[in-house]
C-alpha cells in the first residue's frame, strides 16, 4: 500500500494547515465531476480522501506514524473511502468557501437561534461576599403581539415564496459545483410578507424591556460571568432564544481590598495601645453561612506592635465559588502618632522620652549604628 504522505505529496512534518491546503488542490483536480467520471480520476480521488482522513486526525496520524498502515486498520485506513464516507471531510475543508457542494444534500435548516445578549452588572463587595438576588432590566427582542410573530398585518397571512417554493433555499450549478444558498427573494424565510404588520414593520418582533431575577453566587470576583440560557433575543420566525451573559464588576470598597480569597483592611491603632498591646475592634463583612451576625471582630494587638504589622483572622475572608473553603481577614496595623497635644501632654511625653533608651527603641538604635558607619566610611573619620 502507498504511503499516505506520498499520496498527498507532503512532508511527514507538515502541519495541519499545509495538509488541508494540499488536499484542497488535489481534491479539486481529481474530482470525478471535473474529469467526466474517469475511472482513474475516481480511484485517485478515493485514494486522496483516504490519506487525508487519516492524516487530518491527530490520533490516527500518530498511530500511522508509529505503526504504519497496521496502526490504522479499521479506522478508515486501507479500505478506500467512498463518496458517502467523505461528506464530512468535504464540508470541513470546502464549506467555508462554497457551502454545500458536490451535489451534497441540503441540511435541515430550522428557525434561526436568537442573538446572545450581554449585560454589565456592578455589585457591592457585600453582595459578592454573601451572594444576592439582583433584579435587572434588559431590552430584548419579543414576539410581536399584534401579528403573533408572523410579520403580516393582522387578518392577513404571509404567502409562499415562488422562487424557492417555500423551502428558503435555492440551488445553482456553477461548473462542476452544485451550490445551495439562501433564497435571495425571501431571505431564507420561505415566505413573503406582502402586507406587513405596522407594529413591528414586518419583522415579527419588537424590542421591549424584560425584568429578570439574577442569583449572584457568594464568592464571585471582578470579571466573573453568569450565563442565563434562553434569556437572550428571540430568534427569527419563532426561533429559540439566545443566551444572556452577565459580566460582573465589584465596586471598590472604602474599607476592604480583596486579594484572592483574603480581605485586607488597614486599622489605625493609638500609639499607647500599640506600645502596651491589647484588644481593638476591626470591621468584617456580614452575611453567608458562617456569619455570626456581627460586622466587627475583636483583634488582639501584640505589645510593641509597629505600623505594617499584620494580624490574620482565619475564615473571615471571601468564600470560594468551587470549594467549601474561605479566605482570611488580614488586619494591617497603622500606629497613629497623637496630634494637637496640650502642654501637659507634651510635658508627659518629654518625660517619657527621657526614660526610654535603646532597649525601648531597638530599630532606631540599629539604624543609627548603620548610619554612623556609613558616614564614617564617606568622610573617612
Amino acid at each position: 500500500m502507498r504511503d499516505y504522505y506520498e499520496i498527498l505529496g507532503v512532508a511527514r512534518e507538515c502541519d495541519a494547515n499545509a495538509l488541508k491546503s494540499t488536499f484542497r488542490k488535489l481534491a479539486m483536480e481529481h474530482h470525478p465531476d471535473r474529469n467526466g467520471g474517469c475511472e482513474e480520476a475516481t480511484s485517485r480521488f478515493k485514494e486522496i480522501n483516504e490519506a487525508y482522513s487519516i492524516l487530518s486526525d491527530p490520533h490516527k496520524r500518530a498511530a500511522y506514524d508509529r505503526f504504519g498502515h497496521a496502526g490504522v486498520n479499521g479506522q478508515g485506513g486501507g479500505r478506500g473511502a467512498g463518496f458517502g464516507d467523505v461528506n464530512d471531510i468535504f464540508n470541513d475543508v470546502f464549506g467555508d468557501v462554497f457551502g454545500d457542494m458536490f451535489g451534497g444534500r441540503g441540511r435541515n435548516r430550522g428557525p434561526a437561534r436568537g442573538q446572545d445578549l450581554r449585560y454589565d452588572l456592578e455589585i457591592t463587595l457585600e453582595q459578592a461576599y454573601a451572594g444576592a438576588d439582583v433584579e435587572i432590566t434588559i431590552p430584548a427582542a419579543m414576539t410581536c403581539e399584534s401579528c403573533d410573530g408572523t410579520g403580516a398585518k393582522p387578518g392577513t397571512n404571509p404567502t409562499v415564496c415562488g422562487s424557492c417554493n417555500g423551502q428558503g433555499r435555492v440551488r445553482a450549478s456553477q461548473g462542476f459545483f452544485s451550490i445551495e444558498r439562501a433564497c435571495p427573494r425571501c431571505g431564507g424565510a420561505g415566505k413573503l410578507i406582502l402586507d406587513p404588520c405596522q407594529a413591528c414593520r414586518g419583522q415579527g418582533q419588537v424590542r421591549r424591556d424584560r425584568t429578570l431575577q439574577v442569583r449572584v453566587p457568594a464568592g464571585v470576583d471582578d470579571g466573573a460571568r453568569i450565563r442565563l440560557a434562553g434569556e437572550g433575543d428571540l430568534g427569527a420566525r419563532h426561533g429559540p432564544r439566545g443566551d444572556l451573559y452577565i459580566f460582573l464588576s465589584v465596586h471598590p470598597h472604602e474599607l476592604f481590598e480583596r486579594d484572592g480569597l483574603d480581605l485586607l483592611c488597614t486599622v489605625p491603632v493609638p500609639m499607647a495601645a500599640a506600645a502596651l498591646g491589647g484588644d481593638i475592634e476591626a470591621p468584617c463583612l456580614m452575611g453567608g453561612e458562617n456569619c455570626d451576625g456581627e460586622c466587627k471582630i475583636t483583634v488582639k494587638v501584640p505589645e510593641g506592635a509597629q505600623t505594617g504589622r499584620t494580624i490574620r483572622v482565619k475564615g473571615r475572608g471571601m468564600p470560594s465559588l468551587r470549594a467549601r473553603e474561605r479566605g482570611d481577614l488580614v488586619v494591617e496595623l497603622f500606629v497613629e502618632t497623637p496630634a494637637k497635644l496640650t502642654a501637659r501632654q507634651k510635658e508627659l511625653l518629654r518625660e517619657f522620652a527621657g526614660l526610654c533608651g535603646e532597649q525601648q527603641h531597638p530599630k532606631s538604635a540599629n539604624f543609627l549604628g548603620k548610619a554612623r558607619r556609613f558616614w564614617g566610611a564617606v568622610t573617612g573619620v
